[in-house]
């Protein structure tokens, strides 16, 4: 019988000892002692640990010095462990094997009884294979002294080298790498400089080889009149551009390197994005918060999402019946090319929902990304920088009918009165000629549901001048349908 003491040690009591175990099958494990020794004891040469050294060129603990338990702890029970100075802590009660001061002491050390009184009994098998899990955690801790020692240059620091993945760093056609690695050349970062003080950072990417740069109109509106418009691409060099032109309702617009020279204008390829889908990847690549050259990834998380934005100076909203991507985008990444897994353009980057107040890339105060993006579809921008390129202002298909832009979840409702007291419905207009009158409440323009006078924009914007479309609204209860051929207005109003 032994008693455990903190700091002293009890002989066992007298009496006969039960026969000694039977030897251990394998020779080369020598058999556990058929009884363990008693907590308290000074180690001596043979209990040393196995570790790294310590200052007086002795091995160490081979683990922390805060006594991670080993083997033979028993769980719940106090006990003591040797620190990495030599000297003995007492382990916490409770603390069992594998838990932080358990008695077991370092890996490779001899355990500490539990607390309290306990039997001399034959360990048999189970005394030989403790013994044999400690004798090789001692085998174990010595292999990894011996690897460290011929490491180690003389420090404590020991530093382990990664292997490359052949698969990974092959950078195939179609990973990200490749897509940023063929498309970042192409991505300039735009700095506009107005003349009342007014600047602002943003992205845009070469549409041709004739030097035009298609990118948002919030990005360049501070510098269109007779400001300082700046495009530096990934290399590095810098080039003074103007602006071509610009629709403030679709928020795109087209500047112009005034002196191309030597620059590699290659223009990014176009996608097709009626043919997205929800789930499809993509690729952001912008300038967020002025850092050039920012590649981040996403899906497509939903289609035709209604956006109404502004660039927070009180000029009139931009609707865009938007792609929506989780991608990570700020302000800074406006204007610049969201890309689909071939490395195509399936849209501008130009709005993003806030967790702070308001929402567009363009506003002052705001947040960052909460993963809540908008692009304006690449099929439309693409007409409007055609119309830009060529006349220098956009063309808007209309129905020539106000309608109310307050939010609301049954439809978009035909004004009272239009602008500065003129009639809702323009005589003679496409609406009038459908029969819609002030008061009707527009539910759906041909399959797509109309929640709100945005949506409607949003969806009229989408066609062209002289396309038909049918509108379904209700009147007094009643729901009807009419056919419009949209008209046609030029420039912003």
């Amino acid at each position: 019988m032994s008693t455990e003491n903190e700091g002293s040690a009890v002989p066992p009591a007298p009496g006969p000892h039960p026969a000694p175990p039977a030897p251990h099958p394998n020779p080369a494990v020598p058999p556990a002692p058929d009884y363990e020794p008693t907590a308290g004891r000074q180690p001596t040469a043979s209990d040393a640990p196995i570790g790294p050294p310590d200052a007086a060129g002795q091995p160490g603990a081979s683990g922390p010095a805060s006594g991670a338990s080993g083997p033979g702890a028993d769980a719940g029970q106090a006990g003591t462990w040797w620190s990495a100075d030599g000297g003995q802590q007492p382990g916490g009660p409770g603390e069992g094997q594998g838990g932080q001061g358990g008695p077991g002491g370092p890996w490779g050390t001899a355990p500490v009884p539990p607390s309290g009184p306990s039997e001399r009994k034959p360990r048999g098998l189970v005394a030989a294979l403790l013994a044999a899990v400690l004798v090789a955690g001692a085998i174990g801790g010595g292999i990894g002294f011996w690897a460290a020692d011929r490491e180690s240059d003389g420090s404590d620091t020991t530093t382990v080298s990664a292997y490359g993945n052949p698969k990974t760093e092959s950078r195939a056609p179609g990973s990200v790498s490749s897509i940023a690695n063929k498309t970042l050349p192409s991505v300039v970062t735009i700095e506009a400089q107005g003349n009342n003080g007014e600047s602002g950072t943003g992205t845009g990417f070469v549409y041709d080889k004739q030097g035009h740069i298609l990118t948002n109109n919030h990005v360049v509106a501070s510098a269109a009149d007779n400001g300082k418009l700046t495009a530096t691409f990934s290399n590095g060099k810098r080039y003074t551009a103007q602006v071509v032109g610009r629709a403030q309702g679709y928020d795109v617009a087209v500047v112009k390197l005034k002196n191309a020279a030597g620059a590699k204008l290659n223009p990014l390829p176009l996608g097709n994005s009626d043919r997205v889908a929800v789930g499809d990847a993509t690729v952001a690549i912008g300038a967020p918060f002025g850092l050039s050259g920012t590649v981040t990834t996403g899906i497509v998380s939903a289609k035709k999402r209604p956006v109404a934005s502004s660039d927070g100076g009180g000029g009139n909203a931009s609707y865009m019946s938007a792609l929506q991507t989780d991608a990570s985008i700020n302000p800074g990444n406006s204007g610049g090319p969201l890309l689909n897994a071939d490395g195509g353009v399936i849209g501008i980057n130009s709005a993003i929902q806030s967790a702070g107040n308001g929402s567009g890339l363009g506003e002052s105060q705001q947040s960052g990304s909460i993963g809540l993006g908008f692009a304006i579809p690449i099929n439309q921008a693409k007409n409007v920088a055609e119309q830009l390129i060529k006349s220098g202002q956009p063309t808007y298909p209309v129905i020539e009918a106000t309608v109310s832009t307050k939010d609301s979840a049954n439809g978009a409702t035909i004004a009272s009165n239009g602008t500065g007291g003129s009639p809702a419905v323009v005589p003679g207009g496409p609406a009038d000629k459908a029969g819609l009158k002030s008061g009707d409440v527009i539910t759906k323009l041909d399959d797509t549901a109309i929640d709100s006078g945005p949506t409607l924009i949003s969806e009229i914007w989408t066609h062209q001048p002289g396309d038909k479309v049918t509108l379904t609204y209700k009147r007094g209860g009643k729901v009807s349908k009419a056919d419009v051929t949209l008209g046609k207005r030029k420039g912003d109003s």
